[in-house]
């Protein structure tokens, strides 16, 4: 190219655009490649080749991909919240009727409520024993005794 700071105004603007596109994104997507292109900018200030300005460009935007990802989703990622029955997974409650192997299902009372339960496993489970809530099987509860 003509111009020996061509790639200085190129890097700039290609750095603007992105940083400027992040705005409009979700996720820090183009904030790593705008910061790669001022860094290249950066590099042709002080007169480095145009390889290596490319190598820089390459590997910031990569390491910056790679930390902002990890942050973002660290604080975009929140927990599904639970609905219906399948906020009772992981919630302890009492056996109020015998969890027994043959029929394996019998009664628990989680908070207020009261629901069918299984206990995967031999040996039966009696009334008064705490459990914790598995997962949701159907229209029951498929518990394990607290530990």
């Amino acid at each position: 190219m003509g111009d020996p700071n061509i790639w200085f105004w190129v890097w700039v603007l290609l750095a603007a655009f992105l940083l400027i596109a992040e705005i409009f994104t979700a996720g820090f997507f183009m904030l790593p490649f705008g910061i790669g292109a001022a860094v290249a900018a950066l590099m042709e200030f002080l007169g480095v080749s145009v390889g290596w300005q490319w190598v820089a460009f390459v590997f910031v935007s990569a390491l910056m991909l790679v930390l902002l990802r990890r942050y973002a989703d660290r604080i975009t990622h929140d927990p599904p919240m639970r609905t219906g029955v399948d906020r009772l997974v992981g919630k302890a409650g009492v056996v109020i009727e015998e969890l027994t192997p043959d029929s394996r299902v019998g009664m628990v009372r989680i908070e207020r409520e009261e629901w069918r339960a299984d206990a995967p496993g031999n040996e039966p489970v009696p009334v008064g024993t705490r459990v914790v809530v598995d997962r949701v099987d159907g229209t029951h509860l498929v518990v394990h005794p607290e530990v």
